[in-house]
């Protein structure tokens, strides 16, 4: 039997004016091993969501400080870093996505260094890295300045996500450091639909769609399956409930390729992964808002294998019991299931991320929780 991996946590609590929290995750941090990690002069990724304007789940720029500081420590070159989204809004180029994040608080003073946008101006500065193992995705599609990076760090806010069902470590790096092209080519194969009977025409969904999929006709959107990109923020816009995600494969072959771009990202160098759970919306910070936590805040945890990090925050967050007054009590939502993901998103499977990066050799979802 392979050895299992080690995920370090420390609660909420600090109830002493010796620790406050940003202290309490450095040492988190520093237990975990992160001090092992040649970070001397070199370049330092730290990727992590900046939060759609208007969202405010997403993580505050204090915890990307005490990484910051704590890769300074160490003669390491820090940066913050993200790549441009697919759909419209706030961060789709990286003008846009920088003062987006100046908006919400990630600015140079805040956090003590600069906001890289690994894939550019327009989100086509991109470098292929071949898929070792890869099924779906022979070559990814990555954010230059990801690759620059000669040490790569996620720093997540674990949550909940409308298409793959939570968004953990692998999603924050998987999806999160592909360019542009790259998270087309992860979101192709799944592509929603509309039901008739419950659309109004509201043309929400026009509205946020970059590439002209959703048409308006006769009071009655259809989406043009050519055009769309599978990107999924029609889903959430829709007053309604009408557009969805048709129950296919199609969702699991998304967290499979989450999964290789992930793979991707951190094979070959020196790589560590923080993740805060947290505010723990049902859906992703790339929304321009964000609903009730789902469950109550737990934690952080850190571990140099992604994938064990997923399955202990994952684990967590299902041994909770539901929030009440979050969506997880509005009608048609079944918490009986024992799983509050899939109860928040009944069509998806967030298991299948995990089991396919295992796959991949990129770690093991067996791991020793270690309590600091």
């Amino acid at each position: 039997m392979a050895e299992k991996s080690k995920v370090y946590f420390a609660d909420f609590r600090a109830p002493s004016w010796r620790e406050n929290l940003p202290q309490k995750l450095a040492r988190l941090m520093m237990t975990a091993g992160f001090g092992d990690i040649d970070m001397d002069g070199k370049y330092v990724a730290i990727k992590m969501h900046f939060g759609e304007p208007g969202n405010l789940a997403y993580l505050r720029p204090n915890w990307a400080r005490a990484v910051v500081d704590l890769v300074k420590s160490h003669g390491g070159k820090p940066f913050l870093t993200d790549c441009n989204t697919l759909y419209v809004g706030g961060r789709k180029n990286a003008l846009d996505h920088i003062e987006s994040a100046y908006i919400n608080g990630f600015t140079p003073y805040s956090t003590g260094c600069h906001i890289l946008i690994a894939d550019g101006l327009k989100g086509n500065d991109e470098v292929e890295v071949p898929v070792e193992g890869g099924e779906y995705v022979k070559s990814a599609k990555i954010g230059r300045a990801v690759m620059d990076a000669d040490v790569f760090i996620s720093l997540t806010h674990f949550k909940g996500h409308e298409m793959t069902g939570m968004g953990g470590c692998l999603k924050n790096i998987g999806m999160g450091c592909g360019s542009r092209a790259g998270k087309m080519e992860q979101h192709n194969a799944g592509k929603p639909s509309v039901s008739q009977d419950a659309c109004v025409g509201c043309g929400n969904c026009a509205k946020i769609c970059a590439h002209g999929a959703p048409q308006i006709k006769g009071g009655k959107c259809t989406i043009d399956h050519d055009r769309c990109v599978g990107c999924g923020r029609c889903l959430a816009l829709c007053p309604t409930d009408a557009i969805h995600a048709d129950n296919d494969e199609s969702l699991d072959i998304l967290n499979c390729k989450i999964a290789e771009y992930t793979k991707a990202v951190v094979d070959g160098r020196p790589c560590f992964h923080v993740s805060l759970v947290m505010d723990i919306s049902p859906n992703c910070d790339c929304h321009s808002e964000n609903d009730a936590p789902i469950a109550p805040n737990i934690g952080m945890f850190a571990s140099f294998d992604p994938v064990a990090l997923d399955q202990a925050c994952a684990d967590a967050v299902v041994a909770q019991p539901a929030m009440p007054g979050s969506l997880l009590f509005d009608k048609g939502y079944d918490c009986s299931c024992g799983d509050l993901f899939q109860a928040a998103h009944p069509d998806t499977r967030w298991q299948v991320c995990l089991e396919h990066a295992e796959k991949l050799g990129l770690g093991s979802r067996e791991y020793d929780l270690i309590t600091i």
